[in-house]
Order: structure tokens, then sequence, then C-alpha cells
């Protein structure tokens, strides 16, 4: 696998983040674990509107991360493994020697720096068995319930030949939590012919600063689903997602939805390798700006005969004093047999569509969030129950919570 140079010390868009202001390591001994029903009801309506229920109704495992430790640990299949990563690096030697750090390189920037630096790694690691189909979700929610830290995360995602498995990941600060850091990466495994769809939600304080950077790799016939969704965008964001498809007939699909806010600056960027032969790939960014920098990047290429297709669209209902999208899709085709296509689009709330829905009964807000709902799952089928309800919040909140100025 061929790791791309990108070793920068900051964000490509907007400013880096300083680290120094923030705590990295605890300062007081671990919790004791509980139960997901046993979370405090301010924090657990906050996950929940992650996707993350702590009953654990239909799901198959829970992993819930508070500030720097596990809080809450459950596994209700014996289809899946589910371990703190801390604890699952101590119990397989060939976990670090096979997949730690294989699909995001420690040096990749100053962000997985500090990550890899943590002197016991967070996060978990998280297995699923051969030929398992499993049933019901696995969740996970990374929660910030105090503020001037910085939370640092490894996950590793293995899905071995043949499985199946949806993931739902919440990310999020508690009440009252406006300022501090999350570092995240994310290692998946999608070994041959299995199938992994991620669902992320992110729900940030005002102030947060936040990296991701998730690297997929994906064998013969398997299938990775990305879903991003950001319900209330931190202050600065930047997520560099990369997918390698590595085998005959593997794909990759990704989508992001996006609500810029005034102040904000959101980086989302991604980048898929199509390495061999019959593989696919399809990169779909939506953005609501309501102010705010909202920059839209993706970059398909194309090493073997493969299809692919790189869409940013975006929706400008509010730009504030300096706001915008900015919108790059890219393709590199280094095979004559690549066949690859690329469109970018932005516009605005047309009022003749506003003034059709009022005509029917509808009052402005109402419509303005219909249009805004229809923009966002236009042409996306089969969202799950949760991104679909994340989508549906957003439209509400950019349609009630902003003045109109389309006309």
């Amino acid at each position: 696998m061929k790791v791309p140079d990108a070793r920068s010390t900051e964000a490509q868009s907007g400013p880096g983040l300083d680290l120094d202001q923030f705590l990295i390591e605890p300062d007081t001994p671990p919790p004791a674990m509980i139960s997901p029903d046993q979370v405090g009801r301010a924090d657990a309506k906050v996950m929940a509107s992650l996707g993350v229920h702590v009953t654990g109704e239909d799901r198959s495992g829970t992993y819930i991360l508070h500030n720097f430790h596990p809080l809450s640990l459950i596994v209700k299949s014996d289809q899946i493994e589910l371990l703190p990563i801390a604890e699952a690096l101590k119990k397989y030697e060939w976990l670090r020697e096979k997949y730690y750090w294989k699909a995001v390189p420690s040096d990749l920037d100053r962000y997985t720096a500090q990550v890899a630096s943590a002197t016991e790694p967070q996060g978990y690691f998280l297995r699923v068995k051969k030929g398992a189909k499993v049933a019901f979700p696995v969740q996970a929610c990374l929660y910030i319930a105090r503020g001037n830290i910085a939370q640092r995360v490894h996950n590793v995602v293995i899905l071995e030949e043949g499985a199946e498995l949806h993931l739902i990941t919440g990310c999020a600060t508690g009440p009252g939590v406006e300022i501090g850091a999350h570092l995240g990466v994310s290692e998946q495994y999608v070994g041959k012919n299995a199938r992994l769809t991620s669902t992320t939600v992110h729900n940030w304080g005002p102030r947060m600063g936040v990296r991701s950077r998730p690297g997929t790799i994906v064998e013969e016939g398997g299938t990775f689903v990305s879903n991003y969704c950001s319900l209330r965008p931190a202050r600065n964001v930047q997520t560099e997602p990369r997918a390698w498809l590595n085998g005959k007939g593997a794909s990759a699909k990704y989508l992001t939805i996006i609500l810029g806010s005034n102040g904000s600056t959101i980086d989302i960027g991604g980048e898929v390798y199509l390495n061999a032969e019959k593989t696919s790939a399809e990169l779909a960014h939506r953005a609501v700006c309501t102010g705010g920098h909202i920059y839209q990047k993706g970059l398909l290429i194309g090493n073997a005969p493969c299809r692919a297709h790189v869409d940013c669209a975006g929706m400008v209902l509010d730009a504030k004093e300096d706001g915008f999208i900015h919108s790059v899709p890219g393709l590199r085709a280094l095979h004559p047999g690549a066949r690859m296509s690329h469109e970018a689009s932005i516009g605005r709330i047309a009022p003749k569509q506003v003034a059709y829905l009022q005509s029917r009964g509808m009052s402005e807000r109402e419509a303005i969030s219909m249009i805004i709902r229809g923009f966002l799952g236009e042409e996306i089928v089969g969202l799950s129950p949760e991104l679909d309800a994340r989508v549906a919040e957003i439209a509400e909140f950019a349609g009630h919570g902003e003045e109109w100025h389309a006309r």
C-alpha cells in the first residue's frame, strides 16, 4: 500500500490547533465501568441525538469513551469482539504487527503524532468474525464532558472475510462544554467479500477543534460505505479520510452532510485509491452554509480499470460577513481503463419553490426546511434511521434558526 506524502504540520484550510493550551493526559484515575443505561440523563440525551442509545436496544454492542477513559462496554453478540484498544494490544501481538498504524501512518502529520504519543492509547478495537452477518449495529460514543482537554482516540475495526456490520459512532461534547480538542484516528480493514457501513455523527461545542484521520483498506469484493454528518460544527474541523481499494471488485462510497455556521471553518476532504480492476468509488459532499467557511474537497485516483465519481454540492442560505462554500472535486487517472467523472454545484433556495409550498399551506420556514431536507437527501438511497433523523435536524435548524436571505 502506497501512502501519500502528506506530512503537513498544519491544517490545509483554516488555522492549526494550539494543543498546548489543553490537558492531553488523564489527571484523574479511571472511573468504575458502568452499564450504558446508568449514564446520566443529560449526557444520555446528547448521545441519543447522535444515534447512540444508552438502553442498548437494537444494538449488538456498545462502547463509551468518557474524556480520557472507557466508561462502558457491552457485547451482546458472539459474532463480534469489542475491547478497549489498549487491552486489545496487550492481548493480541498480531494486532500491532498487522494492523495498528498500518492504514494511517503515525507520522502522517502532527495530529496523528499526538495520538501516537499517548501514554496509553484510548479508543476501541472491534473485530467481526469470518462470515458473520451482524443483525444489529454496534455503537460507539466518544464523549467529552469537560472543557479544555484534548481527547486523543485511536480505533481499529476489522471485518474478516464475508462479514457484515453497521457501525454507528457518535462524537460530542456534553452540556456546557465549549472549548477543547478531539483528535481521532480510525483504521478500518474490510476483508474479502465483507461489507462495512459506518455512520458517524458529530455534535460539538462552539469553540472545539477537531482533526479526524480515518484510513480504510478494502480487499477483493469488499464494500465500504461511510456516512458522515455534522449537526453542530466545531470552531475548526478538518477531516481527511483515505481509502485503498486493493482487491478486484472492491468499492467505497462516502457521503458527507455538513451544516456550517457563523465563525466555523470546516475542511472536508477525501481520497480514494482505486488499485485493482473493477473497483468503484463515489464521493458525495453536501453542505448548507449559514455563515463560516466550508471547504469541500475530494480526490479519486484511478490506478487500474475502474469507475469513480465525485460530487460536491452546496447551498448558501446566509453568508453572514464572509461565509462561503469552496468546492474542489478532483480526479487523477493513471490507467487508460479508468472511467472517472466529477461535478460541483453551489446555489440558493429559489423564491418560487418557497412560494409554491406556501400556496399549499406551509409557513415560510416550514417550506425552507422541506427544501433543505430534499437537497441534503436527494438521490441518497437507503439512509439509516439514525442518519435520516440527523439530516432532518439539520434542515430544521438551518430553516428555523436563521433568517432567510434568498430574496
